[in-house]
């Protein structure tokens, strides 16, 4: 078997498979074992890392974990042989793999046999490859996790910069560029990194910005940290400037099979947002930073590449970072002036889809919103013409996002979901096979279908298993809370309060988890209010409650609540039309009650319009999270009160 700790731990046996190894708890037990390479952990030492303040029967729980272990890890263990892998050692527990069976061990390895010779290069980019997300990634709150993470994080950033040394003595040159740039744009404060990135960029005849580079090491180093640059650096200059004879590479010749390694740094962006937390922030930072970093190049299909290889699935229509998004599109606009209209379909696709992507802030102007339509669609016409499955998926994937167009269009979202899991599945693209299964629970919850999203939840839970995609658990959790909240209108069915838990597990997990302010903040207050709509109750008036971007549509209810009237009259006449997005029928519905509760008939009549066609469907059932009940509800109630005289 395998156990696999550069990102989240994970163990699989010889075919590949999965091991279940449990719950949090049972999972840092191994890990803890894999930190101690091979050497005997005291219980008590096991005992004090797992718990700040150890239960009373913390021993017999750690025992426990252990047996459990074993039981998943050699399954076919006849009874009453010894375990083979995870060892009783005198006081304490060792695990006995061989090295290569360890991810982090086989990189420790590859590093030092790089750092003494350079014809292990393809064995370093091989192991600088396995790393999916920080080390030990879903160990929070360990001391001893979070030693390991900050050691390996060193010893990765020492494995990219060794490999990028041994590129340039082997020749490489303006291919290092890009991927320089973003690493010294991350870490500013690595000197080597400096001096790399001088080397790449003097070998690619760019002796000015070499120069101007170490320039820049140079002021920051002084102005930040008060600093003279090392020898190193400046022994560079002196050569860049004299054009020593020690630049050139330590063999002329591209030895086969040395190549600029399938992880750059925008690739491993790509891999990191997909875990979600912390590693989504860096994901994102690392994929603007390299996109930068090629346009300063002046190459512009490497650019072109660079914006277009983060092909990473999204689901959610609001942008995190509104302000990144705007700078990626420019990017990616700008690019695709300079490739001019007959450039290669493949990168104007890739850029189209990117701008119909990262185009889904909700502050968009019309002409934004013109735009990104167009551009997703011209992609996914290019994607056919193509004939690249992956290409068309991450096309229909920016057709998806700006598919929210006016409420009532569950049916046609999942159609753009049912051909993405189609394509996906059939040409093994598993990260956009989970994309279709989520975009077809939301649109199942949409229309009320409950059995079906359900369905197309525990699909998308099974491939996230094996895509380590931890996003996933989270989003099914918020929808099965939603089906819990609207069984608890049926007779029998769980209680409101029952529901409400639900929801606040729901919330914990997104808040610890997911690193997506732009989902996260306001779901929670939003679908306890959708609770209590649904039980006839008043809006929640809890003060602490955070409405995020909720806040001018569900205002009106809450000054109701509050028995203030003419407040929430002034507050419902100043609400804004809902954004284009998972939450507009919800938005309608709100202002359509808001409206009929205060007798305000042209407001009532707008969101009557505007509900009109999603009449069959279910209120903030598009998100998939939360639900406020059937749109016909809230329709009948504006259109009643919009007739009245």
């Amino acid at each position: 078997m395998r156990i696999d700790v550069l990102g989240a731990v994970r163990a699989l046996r010889d075919d590949g498979t999965p091991v279940d190894l449990g719950g949090p708890r049972h999972r840092e037990v191994l890990a803890r074992l894999v930190a101690a390479e091979g050497r005997m952990v005291a219980t008590d030492t096991l005992v004090d890392d797992l718990w700040a303040e150890p239960p009373v029967r913390a021993v017999g729980a750690l025992r426990t974990f252990v047996a459990a272990l074993r039981r998943a890890i050699e399954p076919d263990r006849p009874p009453r042989t010894p375990p083979r892998v995870l060892v009783t050692e005198g006081p304490g527990y060792v695990l006995r793999l061989p090295r290569d069976n360890v991810d982090v061990h086989r990189f420790e390895d590859a590093l030092a046999r790089a750092r003494r010779t350079p014809d292990a290069l393809t064995g370093l980019d091989a192991a600088l490859a396995a790393w999916r997300g920080p080390a030990y990634a879903d160990v929070t709150g360990s001391a001893w996790a979070e030693r390991e993470r900050t050691r390996l994080e060193e010893l990765r950033l020492e494995g990219m910069e060794l490999r990028a040394r041994l590129l340039l003595d082997s020749g490489a040159g303006a291919e290092l560029v890009a991927e320089l740039g973003a690493h010294v744009t991350e870490h500013p404060w690595r000197e080597p990194a400096w001096g790399l990135l001088a080397r790449a960029l003097h070998r690619a005849g760019r002796q000015a910005d070499a120069l101007a580079t170490l320039r820049r090491a140079r002021t920051m180093l002084a102005d930040q940290l008060g600093l003279d640059p090392g020898a190193d650096l400046r022994r560079l200059e002196t050569d860049i400037l004299h054009g020593a004879a020690t630049l050139q590479p330590a063999r002329t010749v591209w030895t086969a099979g040395v190549r600029l390694g399938p992880r750059t740094t925008v690739e491993l962006a790509r891999t990191l947002a997909l875990a979600g937390g912390d590693a989504l922030v860096h994901s994102r930072r690392d994929r603007l930073a390299a996109a930068q970093a090629a346009e300063r190049t002046g190459d512009i299909a490497l650019t072109a590449r660079v914006i277009g290889a983060y092909d990473v699935p999204a689901l959610w229509s609001r942008a995190d970072d509104p302000e990144q998004s705007r700078a990626v599109v420019a990017a990616a606009e700008r690019t695709l002036t300079a490739l001019g209209p007959d450039s290669p379909a493949e990168l104007r696709a890739r850029l189209l889809a990117t701008v119909a992507v990262e185009s889904r802030s909700a502050d968009l102007s019309g002409s934004e919103r013109r735009r990104a339509g167009q551009a997703a669609r011209e992609a996914e016409a290019l994607a056919r013409e193509w004939g690249d499955p992956a290409l068309l998926v991450f096309a229909l994937n920016g057709v998806f996002l700006q598919s929210f167009t006016r409420p009532g269009l569950a049916a046609a979202r999942d159609a753009i979901g049912a051909e993405i899991l189609d394509l996906a599945t059939r040409h093994e693209l598993t990260n956009f096979a989970v994309l279709g299964r989520l975009i077809r629970l939301q649109s199942a919850s949409a229309l009320g279908d409950l059995h079906a999203a359900t369905a197309h939840a525990e699909a998308a839970e099974q491939l996230a298993v094996s895509t380590e995609a931890s996003l996933v658990p989270v989003l099914t959790g918020w929808f099965r809370a939603r089906a819990t909240a609207a069984r608890s209108t049926e007779p029998g069915g769980p209680t409101a309060a029952t529901a409400a838990a639900h929801y606040r597990a729901a919330e914990t997990a997104l808040a610890d988890t997911a690193g997506m302010p732009g989902l996260h903040r306001g779901l929670f207050a939003l679908a306890l209010l959708g609770l209590r709509l649904l039980h006839g109750r008043p809006a929640p008036t809890d003060p602490a409650l955070d409405w995020g971007p909720y806040h001018p549509w569900t205002r009106p209810l809450v000054l109701l609540a509050r028995n203030r009237v003419e407040e929430a009259r002034t507050a419902l006449a100043g609400a804004p039309e809902p954004p284009l997005d998972h939450m507009q029928e919800a938005l309608w519905c709100l202002t359509a009650h808001a409206a009929a509760r205060l007798g305000e008939r042209p407001v009532a009549a707008r969101a009557a319009a505007a509900l009109r066609p999603a009449r069959t469907e279910h209120a903030g059932g598009a998100s998939g999270m939360l639900t406020l009940g059937p749109v016909a509800r809230y329709l009948a109630e504006a259109e009643a009160c919009a007739r009245k005289r």
